[in-house]
């Protein structure tokens, strides 16, 4: 390990744990509480699917596939795995001591089979008769002769049988069909005030004895088999690229093991004896407590208990927009800002539904990553063709679990009429950016939206975001190129100033600001930096900021996820402090402010610094040019930055424990921010508002000391 920078991997599990500390805050409402549950196992099941897998493929493949590697691979992983058990043992101690005594005192009781009434049994049985029975698949396993296919994340059990003809034992296993039904059956009991469930995988274990006729059950326990998800192209600059992803997303969930999940109280000859079938090592195996599939806790039935919910916080209307006749004469006169999830998503789906009839409108070019399935945004560009506009979108069809979602939305665009453009070979395109182009008065005029989130009505409810729509020629004259360069593969002719480009200029953009606040400090100026962003890995910019650190830069850092750098640490980052805020919206902005020497610089921006935003992706890095949505946005950090209720340290020693501050006004930041969004939203147009940076009040402007306290 590194003393200068902690490996990505180690620092996403301390991210993943912020998740499971909300599972265990007895302030946060209880049905809210599993769906955190849901949200870690969701986040673990595509880490070993992605990142575990990959150390697993290293390490198979010896020291010579690792020797432009700083870190020995099975050390990261035997690291990992480490971390995970314990984490997965905190995970059982919250479910079992924790969650499962609260969904009692609200008469809710999740029932073991030994607690069953008769009518719960004989309700079970003719359930899985009637139901389950098809989906069972029971398989008798005979040494190496039998090897059966596990499906990628299915649940199983796993059984030790004796024939009662010959006294033999054996062993086999069984599918719970959670695919195909609910896994959380609700079982009839005499009171109405009191639901009784039972978890699917019990049922099977119920009726065991029926698809085994002859056979006494010894031993019943679930496993779970994860592959991985990577899609494995030989070469990408060769061939029909597209093609290439369709025949690799066939094989995805066929893909090597990644891990073995099982109930830790197995026995050892029954773990060792699927280890021998399944060809696992123990770099494969992960022990968990008697369920595994906890994903599947999202759709946990919460029978219109509200008052175990998080209080409704109604996402807000940007009338100025959504109600003009047409949304471009409003962006004409001025930019506006919106902040999803506490704005409506509305504002942008009526920017494509408005160029989509307006007659004056004659291209429309948008961005695809992840979209949703089904999409007024998608269906607006399809009416806009029928319309006679020319439109083109360029499809990521590389966005790792969305790629069949854009391929089908490829496939319709392009049978719609549009201009439909595919991934680049060797990089990814992540911007999130969208233009329209208008004739006023015979001269073209571009419209753009862009923001840090993608083009997806469904995650705009649930991802923090910032957009900007602007009419700026500074910033639509250079989106104009990008798209440019996407369509036609041609670097464009003229550089990029105001924007920054991946591919381009983009990192170098980054540089400057930071080496800008660097000289600044060096000169005896005030210097300062906040950077939000979801991850902070790329080790440039981690020296960079090391540097800054020196020269006395004052650095803060708000990230969400993985975070390489080791901050607070006297003699290399004691002018560099990071904190992390885990709540109830899915923190995914990308917001950077430069003091500047008091000119004060912010961006909004698609790219993390991470070595794949800044060299292998095309992202774009987006100015804030007008001068109030810069103090909004200021504003919005300086809340983040004063959170003492869900903020967590990320300083060295320090990790993960939350903040607290002197101050005696509690701020958790995500509420906070939805109350100042709506008090400068309805004060947006209004001459003799308060100016924004007032609106947040005395918390803003205080300086708050921190201290820590474990969890």
């Amino acid at each position: 390990m590194n003393d200068l920078y902690t490996h990505r991997d180690i620092s996403w599990l301390d991210f993943n744990y912020r998740v499971l500390q909300e599972a265990k805050d007895k302030n946060v409402p209880l049905f809210e509480r599993i769906k955190f549950l849901a949200i870690y196992s969701s986040n673990l099941d595509e880490y070993f699917r992605v990142r575990v897998a990959n150390h697993r493929s290293l390490v198979r493949a010896g020291k010579s596939a690792q020797k432009e590697l700083d870190y020995e691979a099975s050390e990261i992983l035997e690291a990992i795995l480490h971390i995970v058990n314990e984490q997965q043992l905190e995970f059982s101690r919250i479910f079992e001591r924790e969650i499962i005594p609260d969904l009692k005192r609200n008469n809710i009781f999740i029932l073991r089979r030994d607690k069953l009434s008769k009518d719960q049994i004989h309700n079970i049985e003719n359930y899985f008769k009637d139901f389950m029975l098809p989906y069972a698949q029971p398989v008798l396993l005979v040494g190496n002769k039998v090897k059966p296919f596990l499906n990628n994340n299915a649940l199983y059990l796993a059984l030790h049988l004796r024939d009662r003809e010959n006294h033999q034992t054996h062993y086999a296993i069984v599918k719970v069909p959670s695919d195909h039904l609910p896994r959380f059956l609700e079982l009839p009991n005499k009171s109405r005030e009191k639901h009784e469930l039972l978890i699917l995988g019990d049922v099977v274990r119920h009726n065991i004895s029926l698809i085994f006729p002859g056979y006494d059950i010894l031993d019943s326990y679930s496993i779970k088999l994860t592959r991985d998800a990577e899609l494995y192209i030989d070469d990408e600059f060769s061939g029909n690229l597209l093609d290439k992803i369709k025949k690799s997303l066939n094989q995805r969930n066929i893909g090597q093991a990644s891990r073995l999940v099982y109930d830790r109280t197995m026995p050892k000859h029954m773990l060792d004896f699927l280890m021998s079938v399944f060809d696992l090592s123990s770099y494969d195996l992960l022990p968990e407590g008697r369920y595994h599939n906890n994903a599947d806790f999202f759709k946990f039935p919460t029978y219109e208990m509200q008052h175990l919910k998080d209080p409704v916080l109604p996402p807000l209307p940007v009338p100025q927009l959504e109600e003009a006749d047409n949304i471009f004469d409003v962006i004409a006169k001025k930019d506006y800002f919106i902040h999803v999830p506490y704005h409506r998503y509305e504002a942008v789906i009526k920017f494509f539904e408005d160029a989509a009839v307006d007659p004056n409108v004659t291209h429309i070019k948008v961005i695809q990553y992840r979209v949703a399935k089904v999409s007024r945004i998608m269906d607006a560009l399809r009416k806009a063709v029928v319309n006679g506009k020319q439109v083109s979108t360029f499809i990521e069809v590389k966005a790792r679990f969305d790629e069949e979602t854009n391929l089908m939305w490829g496939e319709k665009l392009s049978l719609g009429g549009v201009n439909v453009y595919y991934s680049m070979p060797g990089y990814k395109v992540h911007s999130k950016m969208a233009i329209v182009r208008r004739i006023e008065k015979g001269t073209p005029k571009i419209y753009a939206y862009c923001s840090t989130g993608n083009f997806h009505e469904n995650t705009a409810k649930l991802y923090s975001d910032v957009g900007l729509f602007t009419a700026d020629v500074r910033i639509t004259s250079e989106a104009t190129r990008v798209f440019s360069f996407l369509e036609t593969k041609k670097r464009p002719e003229n550089e990029f100033e105001h924007l920054g480009v991946g591919l381009f200029n983009l990192k170098e953009k980054f540089v400057s600001l930071v080496r800008q606040e660097i000289q600044n400090a060096r000169l005896g100026k005030k210097a300062r930096m906040i950077l939000k962003m979801n991850n902070l890995e790329q080790k440039d910019m981690i020296d960079l900021l090391y540097e800054a650190n020196d020269a006395g830069v004052e650095t803060n850092l708000i990230i969400r996820s993985v975070c390489s750098i080791v901050t607070g640490k006297k003699g290399l980052s004691e002018n560099i402090h990071a904190i992390s805020i885990v709540d109830r919206f899915l923190e995914h902005s990308r917001i950077f402010y430069f003091y500047n020497d008091g000119q004060e610089d912010i961006f909004i921006s698609s790219a993390d610094w991470m070595e794949r935003n800044l060299h292998f992706r095309v992202e774009t890095l987006i100015p804030i040019y007008d001068p109030k949505i810069k103090e909004i946005f200021k504003t919005i950090l300086q809340i983040q930055l004063h959170d003492n209720v869900k903020s967590r340290s990320l300083d060295f020693e320090k990790i993960n424990t939350y903040v607290t501050s002197n101050n005696d006004l509690a701020v958790r930041s995500q509420i906070e921010t939805y109350y100042y969004v709506k008090r400068v939203t309805e004060q947006q147009d209004d001459p003799n508002a308060t100016k924004p940076e007032k609106a947040a009040g005395k918390v803003i402007t205080k300086k708050v000391k921190t201290k820590n306290s474990k969890s």
